[in-house]
């Protein structure tokens, strides 16, 4: 885990609302694994005063990517950083995805679950990748660094009528999934849906939690999912997470 005052290289809008943001940052880009996630402080003031996580899109080289979607004020400052400006990133933090030896993945989305993605596939060359990605409408579809890409959308604009977990279902139905791995980011209800397809049809999945992480590496204690099984009550999401076994937690 690094502090880094990272350089923007460009900032890019795909779409109402949502952009690429690409900087410049050897040391952190340098030991990042895929599914986990940066702090950033998105004001050289001390407004706003915590650090937003966003997960780390993808990588090349000595170069970082965050995709993410304006929803706050935090968010808007980060949305009209240029080329050139500096900023404070913390990271690589948390708990990655785990890369096995099952020969077909499968990688389930919904809106901007898509994020951590572009840079997994990167590390899954070898096998088998299917996306399955989701949103309201068509206009909540990203597919940047994405392949063999199927989309639902819950009004039926583009692709399967549905969300991703109806989609998924419908794939696959009537597959052999031993040898499969489902990698999973989305909101939490899509996720609860995900966790209950899973465990009916006995498939490995590991899905990745969005949740508000003020810290970043657990001293805050702010960010608590609960276990499904332990004397323990909680994981938090920043030091145990953001990626965990679909069985392993209630949502």
């Amino acid at each position: 885990m690094l502090i880094d005052l990272a350089t923007v290289q460009s900032n890019i809008k795909l779409k109402e609302n949502v952009y690429l943001l690409k900087v410049f940052s050897p040391g952190i880009a340098a030991s990042i694994l895929p599914g986990q996630f940066c702090n950033i402080k998105v004001n050289e003031s001390d407004y706003p005063l915590l650090r937003r996580p966003f997960s780390i899109c993808d990588v090349e080289g000595e170069f970082i990517f965050f995709l993410f979607n304006v929803h706050g004020e935090g968010t808007e400052i980060l949305s009209r950083k240029k080329e050139g400006d500096i900023i404070d990133i913390l990271g690589p933090l948390g708990k990655g995805f785990t890369i096995g030896k099952e020969k077909n993945a499968i990688i389930a989305a919904g809106g901007l679950g898509v994020a951590p993605f572009p840079f997994l596939i990167k590390k899954l060359r070898d096998k088998n990748i299917q996306c399955i990605i989701g949103g309201r409408t068509d206009k909540e579809i990203i597919t940047y660094g994405l392949v063999n890409v199927n989309v639902s959308t819950d009004d039926g604009s583009l692709g399967f009528r549905g969300t991703a977990v109806d989609l998924l279902r419908t794939k696959l139905a009537g597959q052999t999934l031993n040898d499969s791995i489902i990698y999973s980011c989305g909101p939490n209800p899509m996720m609860k849906a995900l966790q209950g397809l899973v465990d009916e049809i006995n498939v490995k999945c590991e899905i990745s939690i969005e949740c508000a992480m003020a810290c970043g590496f657990g001293i805050c204690q702010g960010c608590p999912v609960e276990k499904s099984v332990s004397d323990d009550k909680y994981y938090l999401v920043c030091k145990d997470g953001p990626v965990f076994n679909a069985k392993d937690i209630v949502l």
